[in-house]
């Protein structure tokens, strides 16, 4: 009976044996499964600042890999301040063109290192959209870590990259008649840094409902472009028709632009005539607005974007 089965004593195969006594033996009872613990990770603050701390090192490790995104991101400022600025030059009168120090070309370099703050962070922003296209955002947005410190991480990181392709443009400074004087350098870094979180902020917001780069690219011409020619950064704005007053006193990059004038200007040895043409306040009315307040007015505008950058990052699926 090889293959049945092990007889008992009457040599009966014990399957056979069981089957004709109609009595089937009970199983012993299995042990029972015990559930394992469940340890949820991250959470809390601690988990938040480790999270933007992470995507802040990925924007600088981003920008650091891509020299070439250095160099191009400078041609366009380097145009505007040597090429267009010498032409617009000639059109001045030579005593406001060249006299005391002070040049067209001056006046242009605040304006310009805004600009290079400008399209650096509107362009950093471009990575959401590139991430949700190809599949790494949703990764992100498992992550135990609020959505709020993913924007943060975010708004640091194109702000820190945006104020370092601005501090190459600083090295200009002395060929347009800007002292490098430390008092200056350190007040244009931080109106900088100010303005490139504002900024940041504001191309976040626009990228968080975007599903698309090539529409995110037609909506930052659509914002980025009336935001630069409004902000002064290439004309002074006083003694300008109603209409375009209105509209440069509408632009949030002009309440950057004119403390960065204003610090320069400070800091030229010029004649009264010219810094009243080069170096003129902005004005509410007959009311000069004090540094201070425009700063406050950035910072401001940089929390409302923060804000509506959460928002609708939270959104976000």
């Amino acid at each position: 009976m090889t293959g049945v089965g092990k007889g008992d004593d009457t040599g009966i195969p014990r399957a056979l044996s069981v089957a004709a006594s109609g009595v089937v033996p009970m199983a012993s009872p299995r042990p029972r499964a015990v559930p394992a613990a469940v340890r949820v990770v991250g959470g809390g603050w601690r988990a938040d600042i480790r999270g933007a701390t992470v995507v802040w090192r990925r924007e600088l490790i981003r920008f650091s890999r891509n020299r070439l995104r250095i160099l191009t991101s400078l041609a366009q400022p380097i145009l505007f301040l040597f090429v267009l600025g010498t032409g617009l030059s000639s059109l001045i009168s030579r005593g406001a063109a060249t006299g005391d120090g002070a040049s067209f070309k001056t006046f242009m370099f605040p304006g310009v290192v805004a600009m290079t703050v400008l399209f650096t962070a509107t362009f950093s922003a471009v990575s959401i959209v590139w991430d949700r296209e190809f599949g790494f955002l949703r990764e992100m947005l498992v992550a135990p870590v609020g959505r709020g410190a993913l924007i943060a991480g975010k708004c640091a990181g194109g702000a820190t990259v945006a104020t370092l392709q601005a501090l190459i443009m600083l090295a200009f400074a002395g060929l347009v008649g800007v002292p490098y004087s430390p008092v200056l350098i350190f007040t244009l870094i931080g109106e900088m840094l100010l303005a490139a979180v504002a900024i940041t902020a504001l191309g976040t917001a626009l990228a968080s409902r975007i599903a698309q780069v090539e529409s995110f690219q037609v909506v930052l011409q659509f914002v980025v472009l009336p935001l630069f020619f409004l902000s002064g950064a290439l004309f002074p704005l006083h003694g300008l028709p109603t209409w375009l007053s209105v509209l440069t006193r509408l632009d949030p990059l002009a309440y950057m632009v004119d403390p960065m004038r204003r610090a320069v200007f400070e800091h030229v040895a010029t004649n009264p005539a010219i810094a009243r043409l080069f170096g003129a306040t902005m004005t509410w009315g007959s009311w000069h607005l004090p540094i201070v307040f425009e700063l406050a007015l950035t910072a401001v505008f940089a929390a409302l974007m923060l804000t509506i950058a959460v928002r609708e990052f939270s959104k976000t699926d």
